[in-house]
């Protein structure tokens, strides 16, 4: 049993290191930088998980999206969220149509019956149609006019704000936003890779990506990453994270119940060890670390923390906060 496990260890740790590196390569050719971005979107996808991604606008967002869609050759489909977008206008609706046996309700699919969905703007539609994406999400099919439609698996969604712009936007409620397994933020480049994006995009049109898995290979790199060894002693670190971000329960930390309104669920500790099981075989380890966790602490705990008032007007955001917590929680 033991030589077995040792074989599995070894083999899993080999064949997604091997695939990193080629997808490395291929994505070179259109995204430049945001390696951290990268490292985080591969691991959501191995664990399939969804993201949020923020980030000003002419950041790539949509293209390192659509990138990753065509390393996987999966069905990718972009929806641009606005105001008037309708829930049917994203998960389909039925049609009178014609056919052999006479006229008859059909049901005609809507984007979202895709692998990859990339959710552009998901804050300026309304809660209703934001819902839409719920069901989707979390339960991997779509009911419509009392039937139930199964999606295609790998599904992700992959939704992008505008930290900019807020008038006229709709936030996600704590409800959706804990359906994101991360929230990645994608900031400017370096003068470095600014300049060398400039000179690839204004020369001669870039290389086409070639697929390097398929989504089965997605499928069963998953089921691999949820074997991934883990000890106790991590995961209740990582519980402990989670659970220290929350306010008011006996013995919990001064600076969090100052500033936190509301802290992270239970979810966020799941998605920490899931994660850092997928991060663990990228870097080439066959078990988790601490590290692994620390990693993903930010990514995770982003969006599942509501600071008050009073840290906003201290000047302390999220990653500040969670930053402490990460020096005020102790290993073991």
């Amino acid at each position: 049993m033991a030589t077995k496990t040792y074989e599995f260890e070894r083999w899993a740790v080999q064949q997604i290191s091997e695939a990193q590196q080629r997808i490395g390569t291929e994505l070179s050719k259109a995204i430049i930088g945001q390696q951290d971005v990268i490292e985080h979107l591969l691991i959501a996808v191995l664990s399939g998980g969804h993201c949020l991604i923020t980030g000003a606008p002419g950041l790539a967002k949509t293209l390192l999206v659509k990138s990753l869609a065509q390393l996987f050759n999966l069905k990718f489909q972009r929806i641009q969220f606005t105001p008037d977008l309708m829930p049917a206008d994203i998960t389909g609706t039925e049609i009178l149509q014609q056919t052999a046996e006479g006229r008859k309700m059909v049901f005609s699919e809507g984007p979202i019956f895709a692998n990859m969905i990339l959710a552009d703007e998901i804050n300026r539609t309304p809660p209703k149609t934001q819902a839409a994406l719920l069901e989707a999400m979390q339960e991997h099919h779509v009911t419509t006019a009392g039937v139930c439609y199964t999606l295609s698996e790998p599904f992700f969604v992959f939704a992008t704000q505008n930290p900019i712009e807020m008038e006229g936007t709709y936030p996600l409620p704590e409800a959706q936003l804990d359906r994101f397994m991360f929230n990645i933020w994608i900031d400017y480049l370096s003068e470095d890779d600014e300049v060398a994006v400039v000179r690839q995009t204004t020369t001669t049109e870039p290389e086409p990506i070639e697929q390097i898995l398929s989504g089965e290979d997605l499928l069963r790199f998953r089921d691999v990453v949820r074997k991934v060894p883990i000890a106790e002693d991590v995961v209740r670190y990582a519980v402990r994270l989670a659970a220290a971000s929350r306010p008011g329960p006996k013995n919990s930390l001064d600076f969090v119940n100052e500033w936190v309104t509301w802290g992270a669920g239970l979810r966020a500790s799941q998605y920490m060890v899931l994660g850092a099981k997928a991060r663990a075989l990228l870097h080439g380890q066959s078990h988790v670390s601490f590290e692994d966790i620390r990693a993903l602490a930010l990514p995770v705990l982003r969006h599942r923390v509501l600071i008050n008032y009073r840290a906003e007007a201290e000047g302390v955001t999220v990653g500040n906060l969670i930053e402490r917590l990460l020096k005020s929680v102790r290993e073991s």
